[in-house]
């Protein structure tokens, strides 16, 4: 399997590592867990699990870091203020990533897939720039930063990043483009952390808001027999990532 690792920075000074897996096909960019790096789902088996797909020149992951130690995970700071530092992660992801795989890849649509934290990031970024990431595999994600344990008064930063908020209030021309344009997918399943990580009643309740507001989109939720951990991510991803290759 075709692999490479390269350090990016944006023009806005943030900087961080990109992992990148195949040699041709549908390119994903890979979210890690909270406080995770571009490392993380090759050492956990993601990577190996979905080989054959990637061998076989249907996927290519792209794998990157988080800044989740410095945006969501600072819990040293209020909310708000670690929303507006995610801008940072942001603007990497848009100025330095995704021209990179642009030019690894020419002008595919890229996916995007996260487990965890990294599902809410893959969903965030999605709705955010639904031009750039139409399609978004979540597994086991909990999408209402208002949940995590945050502090002080909330403005326009956490409210542009919380799914469960600005997704029950969108409507007019961006719905009906929104409609046309994303397809979504969140996974969960029933067993030990599903529930105290918040990410079985979150993911049911985006669930419910995209239906109520029609956009394309499928929850699939497993067994209680199956935890918030890699083996349950592992045999999801192996199910649901053909369907994008």
């Amino acid at each position: 399997m075709r692999h490479y690792s390269v350090h990016l920075r944006a023009p806005n000074g943030a900087e961080g590592n990109l992992e990148a897996y195949g040699h041709w096909g549908r390119p994903i960019l890979v979210f890690p867990t909270e406080g995770g790096n571009a490392r993380e789902w090759a050492e956990h088996g993601m990577v190996a699990a979905v080989a054959p797909l990637i061998e076989a020149g249907r996927v290519k992951l792209y794998c990157v870091d988080s800044f989740d130690g410095g945006t969501w995970s600072a819990r040293d700071l209020p909310l708000e203020e670690r929303a507006r530092r995610h801008g940072d992660y942001e603007h990497w992801l848009l100025e330095a990533v995704v021209p990179h795989i642009r030019a690894d890849t020419g002008d595919a649509e890229i996916g995007t897939a996260g487990c965890s934290l990294g599902a809410f990031h893959a969903l965030n970024f999605a709705f955010r720039r639904a031009d750039l990431f139409p399609r978004a595999l979540c597994f086991s994600g909990n999408y209402d930063p208002g949940t995590w344990g945050g502090w002080g008064e909330r403005g326009d930063a956490v409210y542009f990043n919380n799914p469960a908020d600005y997704v029950a209030h969108l409507h007019g021309d961006h719905l009906a483009w929104l409609r046309s344009r994303l397809s979504l997918l969140l996974v969960c399943g029933q067993g030990r952390w599903e529930d105290t990580t918040g990410a079985l009643p979150s993911t049911r309740r985006m669930a419910e808001l995209l239906t109520d507001r029609g956009i394309n989109h499928e929850l699939d939720v497993w067994g209680h027999d199956v935890p918030h951990d890699w083996p349950s991510w592992r045999a999801q991803l192996s199910r649901h990532l053909p369907r994008l290759g």
